[in-house]
């Protein structure tokens, strides 16, 4: 008799454990999968294993004599709690089956090959710049507030991921190397010396340039026509022409520019030589102070001290990353500093007559938009900003011993007090 209430407890614990859902419970959790039924087996199956356990430990011969002919006290209260759950999860089960029904499927579900689509549209966008500063950073912003607004949102169906070098073109090849092999949908190359290093890096992966003065030049395409391989871009290039008019208008007395660049870097030598070329023209002399790391940009800058009347920057990156030190400077010699890049204003220039570098970004953004939607990079020709904007500090210029003259203030979009 013992053993039958120990066979009888062990097919209770059976049934608890692997309850049989029949009739609308059971279509409901086959209809809504496999997953779901295994899921709610599993929790009932702990629950009552672990209330059997609990209230009946294993028989043993010492403790054998105790077996009745009727169900302990225990086992009555879980066959009650068996029964009691079962109503929750018929409702359980009723809502399932609703839930599931071809009609709710329909209205409210995507089907299998409607969701396949939906992962397959998440983009993803690598970005890299060989260093942050303010005219980088407002690149990749803009190109970010573009992507939003042609539908591409970080977050939602854009995944973004950003690497800087830090001004390192060692860590470039790296970041380059790793975008290739994470084959992202495109890239983002943000100064010459990064889209050096991915255009060498991939001749697959779509590639689109911001921030390059002379891509010709950096080799990154052949000419500024549409270049039939993976990249394009934007250019930061500038006319020299207006630039060397407002030296002249800050120093109406020049005669020597000085200029502070990396020699590493393609945008500035390019500058230099053109800067030799249109200066020379008129007269005008060009003191150059190399410096290989932004580390190096104070005493290149020192170095110009009775060779120049003012200092002239291009968006050459180590020395924009320095900026405040070559503000320091410029304020110790008086010596006015003209920026290429409007966002080096607030950081001590003088005046800068150069492309806004959000809207650089902008521009940037549209192009990699495009190329989202299916369009081939090399059937995009790279572009040049075609607007400049001119913004000047009277405090800087009162700092580093110039008067900005009305001539000056009236063209400037913006004057900083």
């Amino acid at each position: 008799m013992c053993n039958n209430h120990i066979q009888a407890d062990r097919v209770l614990v059976w049934r608890l454990k692997y309850s049989n859902l029949n009739g609308l419970e059971y279509k409901a959790l086959k209809r809504c999968g496999g997953l779901i039924f295994n899921l709610l087996k599993t929790v009932f199956s702990m629950v009552f294993t672990c209330l059997y356990e609990v209230h009946f430990p294993v028989f043993s011969p010492k403790i054998s004599t105790i077996c009745h002919n009727r169900l302990h006290p225990e086992r009555e209260m879980i066959m009650t709690m068996q029964q009691s759950v079962k109503f929750p999860l018929g409702i359980l089960a009723a809502m399932l089956l609703a839930a599931c029904s071809p009609a709710e499927q329909k209205a409210a579900a995507p089907t299998a090959s409607e969701a396949a689509p939906a992962a397959a549209d998440v983009k993803k966008v690598a970005i890299t710049a060989i260093v942050e500063h303010p005219a980088l950073d407002n690149v990749r912003q803009g190109v970010l507030e573009e992507l939003k607004a042609q539908g591409f949102e970080e977050g939602k169906n854009l995944q973004v991921d950003f690497q800087s070098a830090q001004g390192s073109t060692a860590t470039a090849g790296q970041i380059a190397k790793k975008f290739a092999g994470d084959k992202p949908d495109v890239i983002v190359a943000i100064a010459t010396p990064s889209a050096q290093s991915v255009v060498a890096a991939t001749k697959s992966i779509p590639v689109v340039f911001a921030a390059v003065t002379d891509p010709v030049a950096a080799k990154l395409v052949s000419s500024w026509e549409a270049s039939k391989t993976n990249v394009t871009g934007v250019s930061d290039e500038l006319p020299l022409s207006p630039q060397i008019d407002l030296m002249k208008k800050i120093v109406p007395t020049l005669k020597s520019v000085g200029y502070v660049y990396s020699p590493g870097e393609v945008n500035s030598t390019v500058v230099l030589e053109q800067l030799k070329t249109e200066l020379g023209k008129q007269g005008i002399e060009v003191a150059a102070a190399p410096a290989q790391r932004s580390a190096d940009v104070p005493t290149a800058a020192r170095s110009l001290k009775g060779k120049a009347d003012l200092i002239y920057t291009s968006l050459d990156n180590n020395v924009v990353a320095a900026y405040e030190s070559l503000y320091k400077v410029a304020v110790e010699n008086k010596l006015p500093l003209v920026a290429s890049d409007t966002d080096s204003v607030k950081r001590g220039a003088v005046a800068a007559l150069g492309v806004n570098y959000r809207d650089m970004g902008k521009k940037t953004g549209e192009i990699v938009a495009r190329i989202l939607k299916g369009e081939a990079p090399g059937d995009i020709a790279p572009s040049r900003m075609d607007k400049l904007d001119l913004i000047v500090s009277k405090k800087n210029a009162a700092e580093e011993g110039v008067t900005l003259s009305e001539e000056v203030l009236k063209e400037a979009a913006e004057v900083q007090e």
